[in-house]
């Protein structure tokens, strides 16, 4: 993991020396190093990026920018990777949303927050609660994804394990 991280930290200094701090590839590349801080376990660290890309993806970008909401996404992660689990829920509920409102209900996006947001119901305990939303994502899912779609795998994993719990 150390030459990734490397690796992502000297791309993020060349996106900013040469596009500069605002340009959304440099934004993207933000981004990506805190998800590889994540991954290596350095939640902290990775919220603090998330934070950071966020609050510029919203000034930059708008509020309503699709980016701008894969990065709340991504925050409202690392905030439940980190164990502030109610944050993250209230952040996964206002992405849910936000998508429905940018993207429609039946975006693969909005689909996907909406599964993040149960696994986050259940991460605070109110599997009953997340086993409902994995339920309807699940049906919403096989409407309007193709058969076969790794989405459609994902949820069903997650509902059999809430229905376990």
């Amino acid at each position: 993991m150390g030459r990734a991280l490397e690796l992502f930290r000297r791309t993020l200094e060349d996106s900013v020396r040469v596009l500069g701090e605002d340009h959304p590839d440099t934004l993207a590349c933000r981004n990506n190093l805190a998800y590889v801080y994540e991954s290596a376990g350095d939640a902290g660290r990775a919220v603090e990026l998330f934070e950071r890309t966020l609050a510029d993806r919203e000034r930059v970008l708008g509020e309503d920018q699709p980016d701008t909401l894969a990065s709340r996404n991504n925050l409202a992660y690392a905030y439940a990777s980190a164990g502030d689990v109610g944050r993250a829920v209230e952040l996964y509920e206002r992405t849910l949303e936000d998508c429905k409102r940018v993207l429609g209900e039946d975006h693969p996006d909005t689909l996907a927050s909406r599964n993040n947001l149960a696994h986050a119901y259940a991460s605070a305990g109110d599997v009953g609660r997340a086993a409902e939303l994995y339920e309807r994502t699940l049906e919403d899912c096989k409407r309007v994804l193709s058969p076969g779609h790794p989405m459609i795998a994902t949820v069903q994993g997650n509902l059999d394990w809430a229905r376990d719990a």
